[in-house]
């Protein structure tokens, strides 16, 4: 059983991870301010995405699709696709955060990658509290704040389409889909995801292509994965 002291260690190590996580997070907010701009929203149509989406991927997919000539509804429907993963990390989040009511309903709004990752580390409730805590309300903060910051100095430089700044929405989704592909089945779906948009692109209204592959994801999650087979138990043991 830990003592006082490192019972304190503990949580400061927790609040260090959490701000940390949260800066590098919420900076990159200044990239989807900028691209939000070009993609065709003004301030406060991306700082209100910020503020009531809050997650990413499903911000970058929404504005990608626009910037495509796609409808708001295209843009919705792929965003909400990929957005679908935080259910399951909020399904996981219920038992161990143990909140109910309008602290549950709060705690929502901060369900992410980052906020969900440090809470999941521990199996103890408070130390888990304060971590989804510290890195969800940090990233939330910096994310709307640099937000404003980007799509204000997108607003200020003009028509990005001057500086080639409309291919921006989909380099920065690139960007963010990247590092995402750390295995072999993450390669392959996003393959079959990217042949598919590019097969759709000549024959379908703007916002179609992106919405079928991001199904294509949403498919392959849905799908059981196969477990490795064990071990082949040796001559003459027991079955």
């Amino acid at each position: 059983m830990s003592g006082p002291a490192e019972e304190v260690d503990g949580r400061r190590a927790l609040v260090r991870q959490g701000l940390a996580i949260g800066v590098a997070t919420g900076l990159y907010g200044t990239s989807f301010g900028a691209v939000a701009v070009a993609g065709g929203l003004d301030v406060w149509q991306a700082c209100a995405l910020s503020l009531l989406v809050f997650s990413g991927a499903s911000q970058f997919a929404f504005v990608g699709v626009l910037a495509a000539g796609g409808s708001p509804w295209s843009g919705a429907a792929t965003g909400l696709m990929l957005g679908a993963r935080n259910m399951l990390y909020g399904l996981g989040l219920v038992r161990l955060l143990g909140w109910r009511g309008l602290r549950r309903a709060g705690a929502a709004q901060l369900v992410i990658d980052e906020s969900s990752a440090v809470a999941t580390a521990t199996t103890r409730t408070d130390h888990a509290r304060l971590g989804f805590l510290v890195t969800g309300g940090s990233v939330f903060v910096l994310w709307n704040l640099m937000t404003l910051v980007g799509a204000l100095a997108g607003t200020a430089i003009g028509d990005p389409r001057t500086y080639g700044l409309d291919a921006a929405v989909a380099a920065a989704f690139l960007a963010l889909l990247w590092p995402r592909l750390g295995d072999r089945p993450a390669v392959v779906v996003a393959v079959v995801a990217a042949a598919l948009a590019l097969l759709l692109v000549p024959a379908t209204p703007a916002g179609v292509p992106v919405l079928a592959s991001a199904s294509v994801a949403l498919l392959a999650a849905l799908l059981p994965r196969r477990s490795p087979p064990g071990p082949v138990p040796a001559e003459g043991s027991a079955s």
